[in-house]
């Protein structure tokens, strides 16, 4: 007669057979090979010589000296150095309005009895469904004088309505007692925004903004679109300008550069921008990822 062990968990909370961890374990492993192969392959050729690219004919795998020829080279022209300040200004500001507004929009949502309350939370949801359009959106940014601005690389894309939705669905379960003992002692709107929602909501508010901010500094298509003076250009453009199109940067010489060395080859320069583009995300992501669990989880269906 056998016996049966109860040990009162979930199917998926007991812990897995030794097979199974190891087989998680192997692929996890592999995971993060395929995610850190690539990047030690950037910043490596980054960092090599002009011999060593040449002989190895492609990118570096095996490190055989380093130096930061590449990174002097693309720094020493204002092209690539003031893409990168123009990025950091647009994602600043840009990840300020977007939250402020999505914040605000998001709380008069979850509030019932607030002005237009149903007509404007059915226009965000429509927004699921129907774009404008490529063609309207650039008439309306032109009409309003806004080419050749850095405000047209922020106001076309402040607002996700995804994001909205997400932030909504998280102060709807703020409990209302919390919001109307707050009112019964004399706070208004904002100052229970401000004191009470938003320390509340710190995890879904660092994942939206995170989502803001990545998605302002790898922004390209904006800026082709309404950018004409190239002096403007965030790096994403300059990125792709260089790295995918392969169209010449002032940086990009051959012989002897002003450093007195001899210039680095086009590949290592190319790595060195998709290296300076990539390194925000990576210095910010550990400072938010302990939300990151909890706030991406928002929204889904509770059983």
């Amino acid at each position: 007669m056998s016996t049966t062990k109860v040990s009162g968990l979930a199917p998926w909370e007991e812990p897995g057979s030794l097979a199974g961890r190891i087989g998680k374990g192997g692929v996890l492993a592999l995971i993060v090979l395929a995610v850190l192969l690539p990047l030690y392959t950037i910043v490596l050729t980054s960092l090599s010589s002009a011999g060593t690219v040449n002989r190895v004919g492609g990118l570096v795998l095996v490190p055989d000296g380093i130096t930061f020829d590449a990174y002097r080279q693309i720094f020493s022209d204002s092209v690539v150095s003031r893409a990168v300040l123009v990025s950091t200004g647009v994602t600043v500001v840009g990840t300020a309005v977007s939250l402020g507004v999505s914040v605000l929009g998001a709380y008069a949502l979850s509030r019932p009895g607030t002005l237009f309350h149903r007509p404007i939370l059915f226009c965000v949801l429509l927004m699921f469904v129907f774009f404008p359009g490529l063609i309207p959106t650039y008439l309306m940014v032109a009409s309003l004088g806004l080419k050749d601005t850095y405000w047209s690389l922020i106001l076309p894309s402040a607002v996700s309505a995804f994001n909205v939705v997400v932030l909504r669905a998280f102060f709807m379960n703020i409990p209302r007692e919390l919001l109307d003992s707050a009112r019964i002692d004399g706070a208004g709107e904002f100052r229970i925004l401000w004191r009470i929602v938003l320390p509340l909501s710190k995890a879904v508010t660092a994942v939206i903004g995170l989502l803001y901010a990545v998605g302002y500094w790898n922004a390209w298509f904006n800026a082709m679109l309404y950018i004409d003076d190239t002096r403007m250009w965030p790096l994403a453009l300059v990125l792709r300008s260089y790295v995918v199109d392969s169209n010449p940067l002032p940086t990009a010489t051959v012989g002897v550069n002003g450093f007195g060395h001899v210039a680095p080859p086009t590949l290592a320069i190319k790595m060195a921008i998709v290296a300076i583009a990539v390194l925000p995300a990576l210095v910010i992501y550990p400072f938010v990822q302990r939300h990151f669990t909890k706030g991406v989880i928002i929204g889904a269906i509770k059983g």
